[in-house]
C-alpha cells in the first residue's frame, strides 16, 4: 500500500468510500475547487491497481489546517491506515507553515474522538456555528 496524493481519477472510489463509511460526498467540481490551491493536502492509500483504502482531506486556510472526511475500507480498519493517512497530511501541513490543525468531530461519535485523542487532538472550548447560505435550489 502506498499513500499519495489524490487525484482526479481517484474520485469514484472516494466517493464510494465516504459512502460507505457514512460520509457526505463531495462532488468533483467541488471537490477541484477545494483542493486548487493545494492539492497534495488531499491523500489516499491505494494497491498496486490503485484501489483506495482509505483517504483524508486536508485543507490549508493561511493560518490553520483543518482535517476532513477521514475514511478507511472496513478490510484496513485497525491496521494503522488510518493513523498513517493522519501523520503525512500533518506532515504536509508542516511544510506548509501551519502553526495548528483543527477538525470537527460529533459528540456522540465516541470512537472517533478515542481515536483523534489518541493522537493527541483534544476537545476546545469553540462553539461551531453555521449558516446555511441558501435552500439548495438556485443559488
Amino acid at each position: 500500500m502506498t499513500i499519495r496524493a489524490y487525484r482526479e481519477a481517484d474520485h469514484a472510489a472516494v466517493a464510494e468510500l465516504w459512502r460507505q463509511s457514512g460520509i457526505e460526498v463531495v462532488p468533483a467540481g467541488e471537490l477541484h475547487a477545494t483542493l486548487r490551491h493545494a492539492p497534495d493536502l488531499m491523500v489516499v492509500d491505494v494497491d498496486g491497481d490503485d484501489a483506495v483504502g482509505g483517504v483524508l482531506l486536508g485543507t490549508f486556510d493561511g493560518r490553520r489546517g483543518w482535517l476532513h472526511r477521514l475514511a478507511v475500507a472496513p478490510g484496513r480498519r485497525r491496521t494503522g491506515l488510518a493513523t498513517r493517512l493522519v501523520r503525512e497530511v500533518e506532515r504536509r501541513l508542516t511544510a506548509r507553515g501551519a502553526p495548528r490543525v483543527n477538525l470537527m468531530v460529533l459528540p456522540d461519535n465516541t470512537s472517533g474522538l478515542a481515536f483523534w485523542a489518541a493522537l493527541g487532538y483534544l476537545p476546545a472550548p469553540d462553539v461551531l456555528c453555521s449558516k446555511a447560505l441558501h435552500s439548495g435550489g438556485p443559488a
